[in-house]
């Protein structure tokens, strides 16, 4: 009956570490997924400036295509 006990005591330690593990490894999960929602985040936010940089790009190049004519700096052709 010793040997049942050693036996019993060992699995339910094995099973103890690999419960401890599958704990280690959900932490570790929900950090991932919380570092990629804020990944996410930031590059949403990058593509949003960026967004409002290209309509001003526009208006320089009016404003720079004005001033080109005006000066008769335009190539002709």
């Amino acid at each position: 009956m010793a040997e049942g006990a050693d036996i019993l005591d060992f699995t339910g330690e094995q099973f103890r570490r690999l419960d401890a593990r599958f704990d280690k490894q959900d932490v570790e999960d929900l950090e991932t997924r919380m570092r990629l929602s804020s990944i996410d985040d930031h590059l949403a936010g990058m593509m949003m400036s960026v967004a409002g940089i290209n309509p001003r790009l526009d208006r320089m190049e009016e404003r720079l295509g004005r001033v080109e004519r005006r000066l008769d700096l335009t190539d002709v052709g």
